[in-house]
């Protein structure tokens, strides 16, 4: 952007909105870091967590992980927090009698919540899903177990026409029970094949051996009937399709988490609400910083009795009835009927309305 858009005073307020997030973000991390160490000791000790390992395969992950998380927060503490003090120092007063508008006065914040936008973005998309799976895997084998061992009834379209069906799937031994498998043609079924169950071959893709199995070929009126013992064969899944590892969505970058969504829905796999919630959860937080500062900013800018002590406490009240209510709004799409879309957004949207209020009523 040239001079002629950005001012000096732009840029100064630019440089403290970032500032004043990063210092909000520093002070209350380092606080979550020694509450979670203090939970956590025990669990480290107990199960002999190298230091190396609990700092940098944890700890490297928990900070922007949480920053990252909790982004709404530290937007409207930056906010207040720096805007409150212009106007105790009747700065903005001189802004306006200067002959800048309020609307004008927002357009470095709007740069801020930009900048802080496409990081929010850029950081939940591609950085911390990868840091994600240093992190989970060091609290699967240090904190608690998340890794699923087994699944019940699991159905799903493993190709065109092709339906597989297992009963149970033990993930220690690779091995499911019950196992069916249906081909139809034009909506008509051709083939069925049961068989008392099926081991996975990890050393290879899709293969997979059908142990006392039996094969029915339908051709019209005729049919044909095939048993054996053992058959090894190809088929397109892999316990990864349905072995869901709790926390497995924030593990996968944006264009993967899109990738397994649409893979699944075309097999239709049912369990798949979190990770719809988790994809669309990312695009709509990096929307929060807008929304958010626009609120911050009419809230702290008049001068008003109670000072910045008011405008944080406000502050911290509406940011975490955002969290609490994007949580809330998730809850009711993973349970309920609600598309995941319209839940994720939800927040967005009567935020936006206090956001356009608050607004109208700020001063100019």
């Amino acid at each position: 952007m040239s001079n002629k858009i950005l001012k000096r005073l732009d840029w100064y307020i630019i440089r403290k909105f970032l500032g004043t997030y990063v210092f909000a973000i520093g002070l209350i991390i380092s606080i979550a870091v020694v509450f979670d160490i203090n939970e956590k000791m025990d669990k480290f000790m107990e199960n002999e967590a190298p230091l190396k390992a609990i700092v940098f395969e944890y700890y490297m992950n928990f900070i922007p992980y949480f920053a990252n998380l909790f982004s709404p927060l530290f937007v409207f503490i930056a906010v207040i927090f720096f805007t409150s003090k212009l106007a105790e120092n009747s700065e903005i007063i001189a802004m306006f009698a200067g002959g800048m508008s309020f609307k004008r006065m927002l357009r470095p914040y709007m740069v801020s919540a930009a900048i802080i936008s496409i990081m929010t973005y850029g950081l939940g998309s591609y950085i911390i899903p990868k840091g994600n799976i240093v992190k989970l895997n060091f609290e699967d084998k240090y904190i608690k177990k998340k890794k699923q061992d087994y699944v019940r009834n699991v159905q799903l379209e493993v190709d065109s026409g092709v339906i597989a069906y297992i009963e149970r799937y033990q993930d220690f031994n690779k091995t499911g029970y019950r196992f069916s498998l249906d081909k139809f043609d034009k909506k008509k079924l051709v083939s069925h094949l049961t068989a008392q169950s099926i081991t996975y071959d990890s050393t290879s893709v899709n293969k997979w051996t059908i142990h006392d199995y039996m094969i029915r070929e339908l051709h019209g009126l005729r049919e044909k009937l095939y048993t054996g013992t053992q058959k090894d064969t190809t088929i397109m899944m892999e316990p990864s399709d349905f072995l869901i590892m709790k926390n497995q969505q924030e593990t996968m970058t944006s264009p993967k988490l899109k990738e397994y969504i649409d893979k699944q829905k075309q097999r239709g796999f049912a369990n798949i609400k979190v990770f719809e919630i988790e994809y669309e959860r990312r695009i709509a937080m990096s929307f929060a910083s807008f929304i958010l500062t626009t609120i911050g900013v009419a809230l702290s800018s008049r001068r008003i009795k109670g000072g910045m002590g008011l405008h944080l406490g406000l502050g911290l009240a509406l940011s975490f009835s955002y969290i609490m209510f994007q949580t809330v709004s998730s809850t009711f799409a993973v349970n309920g009927n609600v598309p995941p879309i319209v839940a994720v957004w939800i927040p967005n949207i009567v935020f936006t309305i206090i956001a356009i209020v608050l607004y109208r009523n700020a001063p100019k």
